[in-house]
């Protein structure tokens, strides 16, 4: 679902019931999938309507949200082992739902900008420009965070759930 989710997001999933089924493909794919369109999107390559959903594939933009989507289940599913198993985590309850924080940063890259400009908040170019940074740090405390739980949880107590 974070992939969905992702997708529609950066803008390259759509609902679109009113276009016929197709597909359209540009002349020059590989080059054209590493013409940036932000900070963290590329260039579509094709475009695959449904007749329900439109996508604008964007093969650089999958991988960057599937390898998000990837973490963040990672880091939910150990969160969960934290909120619930505590004592297999070696650390207390309230750590887990920390630990899911960084998600929460990954996803403001896209959107973050437009919240501002819905809600009428006046905000300063460096504002803005801080919502570049905001994808890689948040993967980055992501796997920071996989790599501190993944070091504390007791592997023997797990296995006894």
């Amino acid at each position: 679902m974070y992939i969905l989710a992702y997708l529609w997001a950066v803008g390259n999933l759509s609902f679109r019931p009113d276009v016929k089924p197709g597909l359209l493909v540009v002349s020059d794919p590989l080059g054209r999938a590493f013409l940036r369109t932000g900070p963290a999107s590329f260039e579509a390559v094709a475009v695959l309507d449904t007749g329900v959903v439109r996508l604008l594939v964007a093969p650089l933009n999958v991988a960057i949200g599937l390898s998000i989507a990837m973490l963040v289940g990672v880091s939910l599913a150990l969160s969960y082992l934290a909120v619930v198993r505590p004592q297999a985590c070696g650390i207390g309850a309230g750590s887990g739902l920390l630990a899911s924080v960084p998600a929460l940063l990954s996803g403001t890259v896209c959107c973050g900008p437009v919240v501002l400009i819905a809600l009428g908040i006046q905000a300063s170019g460096l504002l803005v420009s801080l919502f570049a940074w905001l994808l890689p740090l948040g993967v980055a405390l992501l796997v920071g965070s996989l790599i501190y739980l993944g070091g504390k949880i007791d592997t023997t107590d797990v296995a006894a759930v």
